[in-house]
């Protein structure tokens, strides 16, 4: 039998470690690579033809959600499911609106990775139980779960991040390919769609939405 190939992605090296264990003690799965970041995820996925992609949300340079809807357009074949220390349902929600196939949290164990792959292998979806009792929106400001992030772009949501992550315009303009003059047009349309007039405040909803960790 041909094993499931699953690439890892989270920016910590120890629970990346960790997933490998599990993995690695479940018959019929492979691990096809790690990423510390959304946008080398998309590099390897590319080269390691994962099957399932274990993602988290909130990492720096692009983050999991960004990178999901990237990785879709590219790999449309490829089941992702989001590994998040988030339990809130909106961020369940999210994932599964941007096209996860599953959503896990951290601290799942063995039984509870191997339900979930097996799921989405067989084109089900899954949501751990620990996720999926958590009402809509118990842990975000108000107004956000039903909206807010959801309506930016996904080039927007990566200049969100890039922004919070205290890069400058410069720096973001070189990153995404293009002028300094456009990412500024890009930074003021998404302060208009998001409600503040500071960079602080972009940091501030950044973090609040989980694009950034306010221990970055």
């Amino acid at each position: 039998m041909t094993p499931l190939r699953v690439l890892l992605v989270d920016d910590h090296a120890l629970v990346r470690s960790g997933l490998r264990a599990l993995l690695e003690a479940l018959p019929g799965v492979a691990v096809a690579g790690e990423a510390s970041t959304g946008r080398e995820a998309l590099r390897l996925a590319a080269d390691a033809a994962p099957d399932v992609v274990l993602m988290d949300i909130t990492m720096p340079d692009m983050n999991g959600l960004t990178a999901l809807e990237h990785l879709r357009r590219a790999r449309p074949g490829v089941a992702v499911v989001m590994v998040s220390m988030h339990a809130d349902r909106a961020y369940v929600d999210r994932a599964l609106g941007a096209g996860a196939r599953g959503y896990v949290p951290k601290n799942a164990g063995r039984a509870e990775l191997s339900a979930a792959l097996g799921a989405v292998a067989q084109g089900r979806t899954y949501v751990s139980p620990a996720a999926g009792d958590v009402p809509l929106g118990a842990g975000l400001a108000a107004g956000e779960a039903a909206g807010g992030v959801e309506a930016l772009t996904p080039r927007q949501r990566e200049i969100l991040q890039l922004i919070a992550e205290g890069h400058t315009t410069r720096d973001i303009a070189a990153r995404l390919g293009v002028s300094v003059k456009t990412a500024e047009s890009h930074r003021t349309e998404l302060m208009r769609r998001v409600g503040v007039h500071e960079i602080a405040g972009l940091v501030r909803y950044a973090i609040r939405v989980g694009l950034v960790s306010a221990e970055r």
